[in-house]
């Protein structure tokens, strides 16, 4: 049965999303009060409610004045934030919902799991929903596996009589991670719709597949086990990176690359159903549900400006990185003829993706500017960020605060593209035809000339501060390009590549630097050349952040039964 989730699912008959703080606390459950009733199970649209409540897992835009996954994480080298963004964790927490609260999602995908197994429907139902709570489940012990490293797993239904596993000692990451991948195949083969950008589907589990497998491999390939817990292991790396590339092959050319890159971000409901590039989306408009984030990106609030680091790595149009390029390589600005400072022929010799992502005119405190007709902004580091606005709508439904609608991609053609060209350049195996297939679809789409792989192996940029083959730092660079402020994307594929040193701003200024302004009239705080995005603070690099810490309240909780992470010892 294919079903497409309703926008609204945020209170359903005896369902709510528990605090995320106490999971262990025993008066958090039931989840409802018909979870252990094989009638309930039994009735085909009760189940349906069950599984699409899932769908508030995908936070995409956030909610009202919910924070999403896309522009607001700024721990990365993509962006300065409108305060300094120190590491993630300095201290352990005493308690914390990125901890608990995918445990409480876990629980309600065992409640679906085992409610359906015990049901009166026919296999091929019993299978489809119990297919769609695995998926869900993979994901968020994929989410735990790379915050956590070894994690509780669970295969049943948190009872709160169940002392064995609430209190139960974590298991390997690597175990838990192969438990994962078997739920991800059971979703592809028994989830019965084909696809959907609001449906549960076995295009949708692929894409998950091909995200995570390409995440497992690299990871295992480029861990350490002072750092990461486990020393690298090449054989479960190419495992896993053969099964990104299997996956994704089964959905290249499906999700063919649309013509416009910003279309993906800013397209509204009707828009975006018809955009063949989605795969999956967070789905929203006026009547139902709205979200805020592009109101930060064009108000008053100041703009988490993209990065120097960000903006020198774009390809020019030559297809040439800035220290090889035989274009106007310069990011000095000049004073249009209305008094702007503008940065649109800087924008034209460079890859189109970037005059998609940023505004054409540099603006900060004291030199503010207005994109189309919206309130007067500042930026962390000058430069805009004008992805996510769709200038075509209302300026109210723009600026204010849970007021925009504009629809999130949550997994599209781009990704699996991404994904695909760098497993197989892992490996070894990427070919000219595959090239064709994914990253020489990116480039054309951004204005650029299409590459080989022997024009990519030969590029040799200076700028590879990676340690890797130029192949695949120029694989990266356009996943960099492509993706950026996305989901958070930049932060773990620094973790994965085992180079979060690269987020050190005492080694590595130009990540907290931002636009050029030595010639501009009004100066905001500066380094040298350059605005000044660090709020006088330095980010040194601290090689516990690869893992999280527990929070202290689970190891009380378990009487030290979970154990906390070596490093935050």
């Amino acid at each position: 049965m294919k079903t497409k989730i309703a926008l609204g699912i945020f209170a359903l008959a005896g369902l709510s999303l528990a605090s995320c703080d106490d999971f262990l606390d025993n008066n958090r459950y039931p989840l409802t009060s018909e979870v252990s009733n094989p009638e309930f199970w039994s009735n085909e649209s009760l189940v349906e409610q069950e599984c699409n409540y899932m769908y508030n897992f995908f936070s995409g835009y956030g909610r009202g004045n919910s924070l999403g996954e896309f522009y607001f994480s700024t721990l990365s080298d993509d962006q300065a934030g409108n305060s300094f963004t120190e590491w993630n964790n300095k201290t352990v927490p005493s308690s914390s919902g990125l901890y608990s609260g995918p445990y409480e999602n876990i629980r309600h995908c065992m409640s679906i799991i085992e409610g359906v197994r015990g049901s009166k429907l026919e296999a091929a139902k019993r299978n489809n929903f119990e297919g769609q709570a695995r998926l869900n489940r993979a994901i968020q012990f994929f989410t735990l596996v790379k915050r956590y490293g070894d994690v509780t797993w669970v295969d049943h239904k948190v009872d709160v009589n169940d002392k064995g596993l609430l209190y139960g000692p974590r298991t390997n990451r690597d175990v838990v991670m192969d438990s994962v991948l078997r739920d991800l195949d059971y979703a592809i083969a028994t989830i019965s719709a084909n696809n959907g950008k609001q449906v549960w589907s076995k295009d949708l589990a692929l894409a998950v597949k091909s995200d995570i497998c390409l995440w497992e491999g690299t990871f295992c390939k480029y861990r350490t086990a002072a750092e990461n817990g486990y020393a690298a292991d090449e054989a479960r790396a190419n495992k896993y990176l053969q099964e990104c590339v299997s996956a994704s092959e089964q959905l290249i050319g499906k999700y063919p690359i649309g013509a416009s890159y910003k279309a993906l971000y800013q397209s509204v409901r009707a828009d975006a159903q018809k955009n063949g590039e989605i795969i999956f989306m967070k789905a929203y408009d006026q009547q139902n549900m709205c979200h805020s984030t592009v109101s930060y990106t064009c108000s008053s609030t100041k703009v988490n400006g993209i990065t120097k680091d960000a903006f020198d790595a774009y390809l020019f149009k030559d297809g040439k990185p800035l220290a090889l390029t035989s274009e106007n390589k310069s990011d000095l600005p000049v004073y249009n003829d209305k008094g702007e400072y503008s940065i649109e022929s800087l924008l034209a010799v460079r890859d189109g993706r970037l005059s998609e992502t940023i505004d054409p005119v540099i603006f900060y405190q004291d030199m503010t500017w207005q994109r189309a007709g919206a309130m007067a902004m500042t930026s962390s580091t000058g430069y805009g960020v004008a992805k996510f606005d769709n200038t075509s709508l209302p300026i109210d439904d723009r600026q204010n605060t849970v007021k925009n609608y504009t629809c999130a991609p949550l997994y599209w053609g781009a990704l699996i593209c991404l994904n695909y060209a760098e497993a197989k350049a892992e490996l070894g195996t990427l070919t000219d035809a595959d090239m064709n297939l994914t990253l020489n679809k990116l480039y054309e789409r951004a204005g650029l000339p299409d590459q080989t792989v022997a024009s990519l192996t030969a590029m040799n940029d200076p700028a590879n501060n990676m340690g890797v083959s130029s192949l695949i730092w120029e694989v990266r660079r356009c996943r960099r390009c492509e993706l950026i402020m996305d989901k958070d994307y930049r932060y773990w594929d620094l973790v994965r590549w085992h180079k979060l040193d690269l987020l050190d701003s005492s080694v590595h200024p130009n990540i907290l630097l931002g636009a050029n302004a030595s010639t501009a009239t009004v100066k905001p705080d500066m380094k040298g050349e350059y605005v000044d995005g660090s709020f006088n603070h330095v980010r040194t690099f601290d090689a516990r952040q690869y893992l999280y810490p527990i929070p202290g309240d689970q190891i009380a909780l378990t009487n030290s039964a979970v154990s906390q992470n070596t490093p935050w010892k």
